[in-house]
């Protein structure tokens, strides 16, 4: 018997359409970090996404500018209604790990607030996930 090896010429990796539209945000995360350890995923409609209980009012998003006091805090009703992607990509990538790996599965994710994305000559195929 032979022991099979993948390398990179062996592996086809495969492009995921996954629409966003009235999916939870941490269970949608969940399952996109699980596709990209793979294969390359674009999320669609990010602005549709549904946060559960009171986390549009409550959850806040921190970020420091990197001075003295530079704290700034964003609440996710703000961050949704301002720029949905980021507010997606950052939920998909805090459920990737962290170093190399996580970094070479985030460079597969595309996120668009809308329907329309520019990644049809990669033929994506259409990915249903469990809401």
């Amino acid at each position: 018997m032979k022991t099979f090896m993948a390398n990179a010429q062996t592996v086809e990796r495969k492009w995921y359409v996954v629409d966003a539209d009235g999916m939870t945000l941490g269970r949608l995360a969940s399952q996109v970090a699980a596709i990209l350890r793979g294969d390359h995923v674009i999320v669609i409609n990010a602005a549709k996404v549904v946060l559960t209980g009171k986390k549009l009012d409550q959850k806040v998003y921190y970020h420091h500018s990197g001075y003295v006091g530079g704290l700034k805090e964003t609440k996710y009703s703000k961050l949704m209604a301002e720029k949905p992607e980021f507010a997606v990509k950052h939920a998909i990538l805090g459920m990737m790990p962290k170093g190399p790996l996580g970094r070479q599965m985030a460079r597969k994710l595309r996120v668009y607030a809308g329907a329309e994305h520019e990644h049809e000559a990669q033929k994506p195929e259409v990915l249903e996930l469990v809401k």
